[in-house]
């Protein structure tokens, strides 16, 4: 089976993603797309993105090492 690639994190993942995190960040995470209205999916995009780039929005704005 051949995964397919996605642009954005589905919901699905995001679940996923979400459930290995301590309970303190999965809490964090959930209230912070609350508070911005945005998607829990959308909001791990940007936080893992933004720890790789401080300038990304996304991942597909993201290029590591440039933030530096």
């Amino acid at each position: 089976m051949q995964a397919k690639l996605q642009e954005q994190l589905s919901l699905a993942d995001a679940e996923v993603i979400l459930g290995r995190f301590p309970e303190r960040i999965r809490a964090a995470l959930i209230a912070r797309a609350a508070e911005i209205e945005y998607p829990i999916e959308a909001v791990i995009e940007m936080a893992i993105a933004s720890f790789l780039d401080t300038e990304a929005l996304g991942f597909a704005d993201c290029k590591p090492g440039r933030g530096e």
